[in-house]
């Protein structure tokens, strides 16, 4: 695989630039601040997205190459893989996927992975290698071998660490250390007392002790709970029932109103009755009355009739004795004036007996009229009765219409509201209950018993409310007791499960070293014994791990020494070897080489070998050298080697 183009739209202080790379060797030339590490970080992120976090940094990657003066944050790079396909990758740093177009400027971007962390995977598919392994060994950055005398032991320990483990940083026996350091610190053993696995073992076990004595309040609460489901079940169908006894108690009411006017009723037909027993008994006596003063005036009429009678009898007797009188004196008496004057007295006598027998007549008819206008009345005041008692019994019929009427419409109500009521608590209530409270005469009293119990009740719930109040502290220390040992036994279990991770590591790591000891770092040592001679003009030919000493290098004398021992820019050339050797199978490419300033510490004679080394042994290989410098290309151009010159 190699780089053919590189196009700078705007990245960092970069704009506008385009770079064409040549298949062997390309010195990238600029001074320090000319956009070297920019470039580099560009062909990374180009290749595998950049990064919103810091990672640790002061600064993302995207925060600290977004131009400030330039919406533009984009570029292209174009490669080909060993097969010859070729390939254009197009990214928007504000998008999280670039464009990927084949040789007939197709966009395949869809045909590779998308992962929803990374994005689209299409370098990694293509080469097998990903951003951290490609940063950890194709590109050698400068930070990687500039160090100071003091420092050298650093770099004899990544070696050691490539050599034993394939990665710089990362050291067996460091490890393992580490991670039994770290096993006893976050874990702990079983002689560790103070260590958090057995303070949290020990810490449950008094927990759990509160927590038994705290059980008995939860029993408590348990049944307080269950007390008040029942109380309020009961107290909600008493409820019910008071309700189903205030309307039956209602209709009861409505139907004591409407007896009440049918009662009223009842008793105006009562006193009708007796108001016309009470004529008749008036009838009764204004008959018997009437008929005693009949008689007594029939007797008094017939009286004064008889005394006429009698009257005109003796006026008769009294006229002829008179007129037999006059013929009598008229044949003795000659005088003829007492004749005369005697023969006055008769038409005296039948002028009184007129007068007076007439006077009697009219006496009897005034007697007569009397009676009569009497009887009137008292026949008068008689019908008065009897019209007053047909009134009175026509309105008692009709009365009577009317109670009959009002009695068979409020049975009919009273029957209908009982039986409506009735179906609709049916299966609220009891149907004893309904069937016994149809039959209670009383219904307050129900009422009454019922409004005492919802009472007793209320009382007993506040009761319950109190002792629950009391204890709730307690339950809620319980509640903390219980999350606290629930929380700790995560925390034990996440202990455990770190023990075991850790354990588990430990074996790996044990097993992965011997792997990589008994496979790897043979090849790795023999890689790299290869490429140090050679470096080095066969000073150092033979390089060693070992357990207990390290890394040793054998001297053309067949001595051995330490690594460490060595100058720097001997363990320059070690590490830098290391990495190259290693570059051989990490991936299905021939990948470049980047080499950022690795050269720094270098002398003309090291510079000379690794070029040589570098121009021989990775002529097939794309090599990329960052420099501030003209001595990589001074000395190219003395050993007549050729090369693709950049200047930034």
């Amino acid at each position: 695989m190699r780089i053919n183009k590189l196009k700078i739209n705007a990245y960092g202080k970069i704009k506008d630039k385009e770079i064409v790379l040549d298949k062997n060797i390309n010195i990238i030339y600029g001074k320090n601040e000319s956009g070297k590490s920019t470039l580099l970080n560009f062909i990374t992120n180009m290749l595998y997205g950049i990064s919103k976090n810091k990672n640790g940094k002061e600064y993302s990657d995207f925060e600290k190459y977004k131009p400030w003066d330039t919406e533009e944050f984009s570029g292209k790079i174009e490669y080909q893989l060993d097969d010859e396909e070729k390939f254009e990758v197009f990214r928007d740093f504000k998008k999280k996927n670039p464009q990927i177009f084949n040789e007939k400027k197709e966009d395949i971007s869809k045909t590779f992975n998308i992962d929803k962390t990374k994005g689209n995977e299409f370098f990694y598919e293509q080469t097998k290698m990903d951003e951290t392994l490609f940063l950890s060994t194709i590109v050698v950055g400068q930070d990687q071998v500039k160090l100071e005398k003091n420092e050298q032991n650093i770099l004899i320990q990544k070696i050691a660490n490539l050599v034993g483990t394939g990665e710089d940083n990362v050291s067996y026996k460091r490890a393992i250390d580490r991670i039994n350091r770290r096993q006893l610190e976050e874990i702990g053993t079983q002689k560790s007392r103070e260590k958090p696995l057995n303070i949290l073992l020990r810490e449950n076990q008094n927990l759990e002790q509160e927590k038994d004595e705290l059980e008995k309040y939860k029993n408590s609460k348990y049944e307080m709970e269950q007390n008040k489901n029942n109380l309020l079940e009961k107290f909600s169908n008493l409820e019910i029932e008071l309700e189903y006894l205030n309307k039956i108690k209602k209709i009861f009411e409505e139907e004591k109103i409407e007896n009440e006017k049918i009662k009223i009723k009842e008793n105006i037909k009562k006193e009708n009755i007796e108001k016309i027993n009470l004529n008749k008994k008036e009838i009764f006596n204004i008959e018997n009355e009437n008929k005693k003063i009949f008689e007594k005036n029939n007797q008094k009429i017939n009286k004064f009739i008889k005394n006429k009678n009698k009257l005109k009898n003796k006026f008769i007797i009294l006229f002829i004795l008179l007129f037999l009188m006059n013929i009598i004196q008229f044949i003795f008496i000659k005088n003829r004036i007492f004749n005369y004057i005697f023969l006055l007295t008769l038409p005296m006598d039948l002028i009184f007996s007129i007068i007076y027998l007439k006077n009697k007549k009219n006496k009897i008819k005034i007697l007569e009229k009397e009676n009569k206008n009497e009887e009137e009345m008292i026949n008068n005041e008689k019908n008065n009765y009897l019209n007053e008692n047909k009134i009175i019994e026509k309105n008692n019929n009709e009365l009577e219409n009317e109670i009959n009427i009002l009695k068979n419409e409020l049975n009919l109500k009273i029957n209908s509201n009982l039986e409506k009521i009735k179906n609709n608590y049916l299966n609220k209530i009891e149907n004893k209950k309904i069937i016994e409270i149809n039959q209670l005469e009383n219904i307050q009293y129900e009422i009454d018993k019922t409004q005492n119990e919802l009472n007793m009740i209320k009382i007993k719930l506040h009761e319950l409310d109190f002792d629950r109040e009391n204890i709730e502290p307690k339950l809620e220390n319980l509640i903390k007791i219980e999350e606290k040992i629930v929380n700790n036994n995560e925390k034990i279990v996440n202990l455990r499960k770190l023990e075991s991770s850790m354990n588990l590591a430990k074996a790996l790591l044990e097993k992965a070293y011997q792997k990589m000891k008994n496979t790897v770092t043979p090849k790795f040592t023999e890689n790299l014994s290869k490429n140090i001679k050679e470096i080095t003009n066969g000073k150092y030919s033979n390089v060693m791990l070992q357990e207990d000493n390290g890394l040793i290098v054998e001297l053309q004398n067949g001595n051995y020494v330490a690594a460490n021992k060595l100058s720097i820019g001997t363990i320059d050339q070690l590490y830098l070897s290391l990495r190259l050797s290693m570059i051989e199978d990490l991936s299905n490419e021939i990948m470049p080489i980047i080499l950022d300033e690795a050269f720094a510490y270098y002398d003309t004679q090291r510079l000379e070998n690794i070029l040589k080394y570098l121009s021989d042994r990775y002529h097939n290989r794309q090599i990329i050298i960052f420099t501030c410098t003209e001595r990589e290309k001074d000395m190219l151009d003395e050993l007549k080697i050729k090369y693709n010159f950049i200047n930034l």
